[in-house]
């Protein structure tokens, strides 16, 4: 935003953070923070903490230990805005999305850089990989999103070297954990902070972990998603308990080709959503299978029976597999919605990272790490709700809304704006 745009927001923006003062416990660190995130919203070129400081006139030296070792609860004010999310756009359609997002980082100092699977980029490269939790109110004409916990993966290599861990301030009790466990201790997290789902959903990387279905059983909340072709399960159960191979489990493709279930089983047409190039239509068939629970050896199959949904898109051939743990009377139509509603976390990051530098960090501390991502998120759950307000307006007092200004603020542009802060 320009700095015109910015100053019209203001008090709402002042109003928003007055509901975080008790988080802080110096009326200067919090006065810090406010400068941080209207340096997130202005519209400088780089995000990053040196840009930021010289655009609001502070040291650079202090925004940097502002995030990484001021005193302030950043996880009380996580807590608190998971809470204010749900008080204020709360809805029984809510979609939870779970995702994973790699950001460029070279050098060997940032928190869990390593070489890995980047998807900012689309294949391997040296970066930090942070796991994420969406909420969207998935209304269908104009969606209210917010990203309710980002937590940083940390690679087995980090993990197994304590010594590179404490130098990056990387606490003892932050081990490796895969990013399905990252993601279920999120869900829970948010849930005992009030929010409630109505659908979780994910990609494969996620539903092909029978464990991870498991544990969404233990809390009681529905999902659905992509699974990978070749996910084990039995169509029916086994007569015996053994590893012979006609009473093994099946891949999923296989099912959905051969077994009499779905090969009996007259395709379903539905239109998920429309596009840009027209409606969205494929075609379903479905059933319920058995999981492979492997706690045990040899593994057996789950008493519990879940959806297998084979979805193939009338106008690509592409064919997609679906997993879901919803009781048998499930809608359809609610059902399949929220399987394809990823898209609202993939247009938040696309966002976040143009409009409040979700991955511009330039940090070298876990705590400033997830500090800035937790900014990140506050800037884009101000501008969310602005424009959930603004939309059809467009009035002098709020200048340029709905639009990118082309003015790039600096010292003089943002220090002006910054008086509420004292």
């Amino acid at each position: 935003m320009t700095a015109d745009q910015i100053r019209s927001l203001q008090p709402a923006l002042a109003a928003l953070l007055e509901y975080f003062r008790p988080c802080f416990t110096k009326a200067t660190t919090f006065a810090h923070w406010q400068r941080y995130l209207l340096g997130l919203l202005a519209d400088l070129k780089r995000k990053s903490i040196e840009p930021i400081a010289l655009a609001a006139g502070v040291a650079v030296r202090t925004l940097q230990e502002f995030l990484a070792t001021f005193e302030w609860d950043h996880d009380r004010v996580s807590r608190l805005l998971q809470q204010r999310v749900m008080d204020l756009h709360g809805s029984d359609r809510a979609i939870g999305v779970i995702d994973a997002s790699g950001h460029v980082k070279q050098g060997k100092k940032t928190p869990g850089v390593q070489r890995q699977w980047c998807g900012e980029v689309g294949k391997r490269e040296s970066c930090v990989v942070g796991q994420h939790l969406l909420y969207s109110n998935n209304d269908p004409q104009n969606p209210f999103s917010c990203v309710l916990a980002s937590d940083l993966y940390l690679p087995k290599s980090w993990a197994d070297d304590r010594a590179r861990c404490r130098a990056a301030g990387i606490p003892d009790e932050v081990v490796y954990r895969p990013k399905w466990r990252i993601a279920i201790d999120q869900v829970e997290s948010a849930i005992g902070n009030g929010v409630r789902f109505s659908w979780i959903t994910f990609d494969e990387e996620y539903g092909s972990v029978p464990q991870f279905w498991f544990e969404l059983d233990r809390l009681g909340q529905r999902g659905i998603g992509e699974v990978r072709s070749n996910f084990p399960c039995w169509p029916a159960l086994p007569y015996y308990c053994s590893t012979q191979r006609a009473h093994a489990s099946k891949r999923v493709d296989n099912v959905c080709r051969y077994s009499p279930v779905f090969r009996d089983q007259s395709w379903y047409r539905i239109t998920v959503k429309d596009t840009t190039r027209g409606p969205a239509v494929w075609e379903l068939k479905t059933g319920r299978v058995h999981l492979v629970d492997a706690s045990q050896e040899p593994s057996k199959p789950t008493d519990r029976e879940y959806w297998l949904i084979v979805a193939h898109n009338t106008q690509t051939d592409e064919y997609k597999y679906f997993v879901s743990n919803a009781a048998g009377g499930a809608n359809w139509k609610q059902m399949m919605t929220a399987a394809f509603a990823r898209w609202h976390v993939e247009m938040w990051f696309e966002r976040a990272k143009q409009e409040t530098g979700f991955g511009a960090f330039e940090v070298r501390t876990y705590t400033g790490l997830i500090r800035h991502w937790l900014c990140s998120r506050m800037a884009m759950f101000f501008l969310a709700e602005q424009t959930e307000r603004l939309r059809g307006e467009k009035s002098a007092d709020h200048i340029g809304t709905g639009g990118r200004g082309s003015q790039r603020p600096g010292h003089s542009d943002l220090e002006p704006q910054l008086a509420f802060a004292d």
